[in-house]
């Protein structure tokens, strides 16, 4: 069964990485790698994508790899490695590549929603913006925990103890 049609809107879309599918998914390269891929991906659509839509794809890629850069300081818990594996591997690119599979003539036509494929386009690539964001803040946030949590156990391991003799 192919996904991939020759001459569809699927032909430059990246595929999803036979690495990924192996358990160091969730190292940094890994996901930079994932990360380039759907970046060359954006690059060549570029001039099918509205201008906007490019910075705003761009913006999402430009936060996972702050969040990649984050796993090498510290490891990034499952959920984290989760959202970004799929906003890579799935939720990104099938975003635009949905976007680039519409006939250009409907781009700007008003569907049942009230919205145009541009709009709809533009709203995802908004929702994706903060999810990347929210994922950020989470790995950071687990970071300033951890440091929190070390300085409560050398607090309690170097203090004086009520339990001294």
């Amino acid at each position: 069964m192919g996904l991939f049609r020759k001459g569809s809107a699927h032909d430059d879309a990246p595929a999803a990485s036979p690495l990924l599918a192996q358990n160091d998914g969730d190292s940094a390269e890994v996901l930079r790698r994932a990360l380039e891929d759907v970046i060359a991906f954006i690059n060549r659509n570029a001039g099918r994508l509205p201008g906007v839509a490019v910075v705003s794809a761009r913006r999402v890629t430009d936060t996972l790899r702050e969040t990649i850069d984050n796993n090498e300081v510290s490891p990034l818990d499952v959920y984290a490695v989760l959202a970004v594996r799929s906003t890579l591997t799935d939720y990104l690119p099938n975003t635009l590549r949905s976007y680039l599979a519409v006939d250009t003539a409907l781009l700007e036509t008003p569907r049942s929603s009230g919205r145009t494929p541009s709009q709809s386009l533009l709203e995802q690539l908004d929702a994706l913006e903060t999810s990347t964001s929210a994922t950020l803040v989470a790995a950071r946030g687990q970071d300033a925990d951890a440091l929190m949590t070390q300085g409560s156990f050398l607090r309690t391991k170097f203090s004086g103890s009520d339990l001294d003799l």
